[in-house]
């Protein structure tokens, strides 16, 4: 595997760790899951991971919303914004060190 590709790789799978997070959390508050994702929630975090899996911008993907290319059906990312909406300023409780490095990527992208 080329350094490129090593390194999308990587990047891919941080930010599924950050979505799962994410949807983890909206899912708990929201829907009052417990130990598993309800059936929408596990729905989306399944589509998520395909898209990123899909992702065509090789190392220097930016944040999904800041990506000049939507791979998203309209449904899904609306979905996911409303997600992140939820989840991304509480991500700083829970989750600081995934908020700050997805903060930071967001910014120098």
């Amino acid at each position: 595997m080329r350094e490129d590709d090593v390194m999308k790789q990587k990047k891919i799978e941080k930010d599924k760790v950050t979505i799962e997070k994410m949807i983890n959390l909206y899912c708990k508050d929201q829907h009052g899951s417990k130990d598993e994702l309800c059936q929408d929630c596990s729905e989306l975090l399944e589509y998520s991971w395909k898209r990123l899996e899909l992702c065509r911008q090789g190392k220097n993907k930016p944040t999904c919303g800041k990506c000049p290319i939507h791979c998203y059906k309209p449904d899904m990312r609306e979905r996911v914004r409303k997600v992140m909406r939820y989840a991304g300023p509480r991500m700083l409780i829970y989750h600081p060190l995934e908020a700050l490095r997805h903060l930071f990527q967001s910014l120098s992208s």
